[in-house]
């Protein structure tokens, strides 16, 4: 695969990175969806599969260089290298950009998923009874999904590390936002900005020669979070890859026709015109996180009026479905080149 890729496609592979991390940060976003529609999900799920026993063999026995081809070493760390990048940058640029534009932002988002849909139902073939049986489990897990009620945030490590495993389900799985599976099990807050914001804080002050934050039991308290998420994430994504390396070989009709059912039900997360119930306190003020935003705890859904916010946000939308067609077709440029 390597000897074959130019400089462009590696540039667009870090491109893909930030767009799957960005991804994977919006609630009802999943970055996998990216991976699909974009042509290298496989590659990438058989490539997390070779993080296995011989790989940590190879590491252990000091054969870096044979560690970093056996696992695809330069793909992965071209996306994940785009991933880290777009945690700290491109994902608080779409914090701003929620706030601000949340409609239109919504709007594009919905396109995004429609566009997703069309691409993997029109290369699909393998219509019958068990497909489509799949396909209406899909719809109806990720519609159920959508609608349940929130948990209570709770930093109790095993339970963070549990939401690291399947908080990485949105990159390995398509239509399986785990931002918005954070927001149902309460720590989406607690794990993706709080912790992020500490980690973020903390190398600010060192760069600063402050190391004042070892004083601070919070600021501690919240690395150590962060840090067993991370392994959680980290124990999620090699687990989940196997998983669905070994489905994807055997029952790759089926694994497809759920996934097109999980993006089809995660439209009613992203569905643009909604109203943000947020967390309120014992006293009925609004529950703030460490950065001032108010705390979210679900969505009230409505159909619009028709009026010029509503027109802007259709044709959003369809700038939505552009981007991943386009997508698509730099997908399918680079996989004929590959052959």
């Amino acid at each position: 695969m390597e000897s074959t890729r130019t400089l462009t496609d590696k540039i667009f592979l870090i491109l893909k990175g930030l767009g799957m991390g960005a991804a994977n940060k919006v609630p009802g976003i999943s970055g996998g969806v990216v991976a699909f529609v974009a042509g290298f999900y496989e590659e990438f799920i058989y490539s997390l599969k070779k993080v296995n026993g011989k790989a940590f063999k190879l590491l252990i026995n000091g054969r870096f260089k044979s560690f970093y081809n056996y696992i695809n070493g330069r793909f992965l760390s071209l996306l994940f290298f785009g991933m880290i990048v777009s945690y700290f940058s491109i994902s608080k640029i779409l914090d701003y950009l929620i706030k601000q534009y949340e409609l239109y932002v919504w709007s594009v988002f919905f396109g995004m998923i429609i566009g997703s849909i069309y691409y993997i139902n029109k290369d699909f073939k393998d219509r019958n009874y068990q497909t489509y049986l799949s396909l209406a489990i899909g719809i109806l897990l990720g519609v159920g999904i959508s609608f349940l009620n929130p948990a209570k945030e709770n930093d109790n490590l095993w339970f963070v590390f549990f939401c690291g495993i399947i908080s990485v389900s949105g990159m390995t799985l398509p239509g399986f936002s785990g931002s918005f599976i954070l927001i149902l099990l309460g720590n989406y807050v607690l794990l993706l900005v709080d912790s992020v914001n500490a980690l973020y804080d903390t190398f600010s002050e060192i760069i600063r020669n402050d190391f004042g934050f070892t004083n601070n039991p919070e600021r501690l308290r919240m690395l150590q979070v962060l840090a067993v998420f991370t392994l959680g994430s980290i124990a999620g994504l090699v687990t989940f890859s196997h998983l669905l390396s070994y489905i994807l070989k055997r029952y790759k009709s089926i694994t497809t026709s759920s996934i097109l059912g999980f993006i089809i039900g995660s439209l009613g997360v992203v569905w643009p015109w909604k109203k943000t119930i947020y967390k309120l306190d014992q006293n009925g003020g609004f529950l703030f996180d460490s950065t001032g935003s108010k705390v979210v705890h679900n969505y009230q859904r409505f159909f619009p009026e028709l009026n010029t916010d509503t027109y802007l946000a259709i044709g959003f939308i369809l700038l939505g479905i552009a981007f991943v067609l386009g997508l698509e077709w730099y997908g399918q440029k680079t996989r004929h080149i590959q052959e």
